[in-house]
C-alpha cells in the first residue's frame, strides 16, 4: 500500500512534467525503479534535455549491478529465471532476500516482495496518471517533494560513517556550485564524483574478531 501511494505521486508528477498517461505507465512497467524514474522526470520538468534525464537515471540505476552481485548465490540458477528476476531487482526485494540466511527463504522473499511492489507501483502510477489533471499542480499538495524527501531518508544511515558524511558534503557543494551555470540534470551527474572523497576519508575496517579456541 505504501508503494502504491508512492506510485500515485510519480504518476501525478510525471504527467505534470509533460508525459502522457501511457508514457508514465510504460516507464513504470519497463524501467521499474522509483529513484531512476523520479530523477529522469525531475530533469525533464526542470527543462533538461532527454540525454541529461537518461544520464541521471542510468547513474542511479547503476546500483542495481551491486544488488545482482550480492544476490547471485541467493537465487536459483537458470538464465531465463534470472532474466525475469532482473526486472524486480530493486531496493525492497534485495533487502528482503539479504535478510534471509536460508536460500529457499531468500528466494521466496525476493520473488514475493518484488512482485508485490511491482503490482503496487504500477497500479499507483496508473491511478496517479489518470488523476493528474484532476489533482492539478503536484506542488500544491507537496507531491513534488516526495522523491527528494524519500531519497534523503535513504541517505541518513550512510551519514553515520565518516566517508559517508564526506561524500555527501562534497556532492552537495559540487551541486550547489554547478546549478546556476549548467543545464538541468548535469549537476546531479557531476555531483556523483563526490564519492571520490570517500577514498580519502574512508573509515578503517574493523579488525577481525579473534577466533575462540575449540
Amino acid at each position: 500500500m505504501a508503494v502504491g501511494v508512492f506510485g500515485v505521486s510519480f504518476g501525478v508528477v510525471a504527467t505534470g512534467a509533460g508525459l502522457s498517461a501511457p508514457m508514465a505507465c510504460a516507464m513504470s512497467l519497463f524501467v521499474f525503479t522509483g529513484a531512476t524514474q523520479f530523477a529522469a522526470v525531475g530533469v525533464l520538468a526542470a527543462g533538461g534535455s532527454p540525454i541529461a534525464a537518461i544520464g541521471s537515471g542510468l547513474l542511479l540505476g547503476a546500483r542495481h549491478i551491486g544488488y545482482g552481485l550480492a544476490l547471485r548465490r541467493k537465487l536459483a540458477p537458470g538464465r531465463v529465471r534470472r532474466l525475469l528476476a532482473a526486472q524486480i531487482l530493486i531496493d525492497e526485494s534485495t533487502l528482503l532476500a539479504l535478510n534471509e540466511s536460508d536460500p529457499e527463504a531468500a528466494s521466496s522473499a525476493f520473488w514475493w516482495g518484488g512482485l508485490s511492489v511491482f503490482v503496487g507501483w504500477n497500479l499507483g502510477t496508473l491511478l496517479g496518471a489518470l488523476l493528474g489533471d484532476a489533482i492539478g499542480d503536484p506542488a500544491t499538495y507537496g507531491l513534488d517533494a516526495v522523491f527528494p524527501a524519500a531519497f534523503l531518508a535513504l541517505l541518513v544511515p550512510l551519514l553515520r560513517r565518516r566517508d559517508g558524511r564526506g561524500t555527501a558534503l562534497a556532492g552537495a557543494v559540487i551541486g550547489l556550485v554547478l546549478v546556476p551555470f549548467t543545464p538541468a540534470g548535469v549537476p546531479i551527474i557531476v555531483a556523483s564524483s563526490g564519492v571520490l572523497v570517500a577514498l580519502a576519508v574512508r573509515d578503517p575496517e574493523p579488525p577481525p574478531a579473534p577466533e575462540l579456541p575449540a
